[in-house]
């Protein structure tokens, strides 16, 4: 092999990957949005079983330490981890649940995750 068939393989290469790694950097975002919209709707199922069996009214404050169990016999069996690093918030009744991760967002032009309505 000569050195001018080298450098074009590795040319050919070099193009391929600066047309795919912005991609792959954006469906890893993408994925991180639908993980944690997952998560918001598992948080905000737990919220209204917890609102109803406490009988809460609009307003009232739920905190997500509330919702789990260390042992796993709480409303959610273990507290959601954001994939992003994000913290989430049950917020109070009548309020989605949200997660305070404000990165580059897929799914809405405002910052935090928060469940479609």
């Amino acid at each position: 092999m000569s050195l001018i068939e080298i450098m074009t393989v590795l040319g050919i290469i070099g193009i391929i990957l600066i047309i795919a790694i912005p991609g792959w950097i954006r469906q890893r975002e993408y994925t991180r949005g639908i993980s944690c919209q997952e998560n918001l709707t598992k948080i905000e199922h737990a919220k209204e079983i917890y609102i109803f069996e406490f009988n809460l009214n609009k307003g009232d404050y739920v905190d997500l330490e509330y919702l789990y169990e260390d042992d796993g016999t709480g409303y959610l069996k273990k507290k959601p981890v954001c994939p992003a690093g994000g913290e989430y918030s049950a917020n109070p009744v009548n309020e989605d649940p949200t997660c305070s991760y404000s990165g580059q967002e897929l799914f809405d032009s405002t910052a935090p995750h928060k469940l479609p309505r």
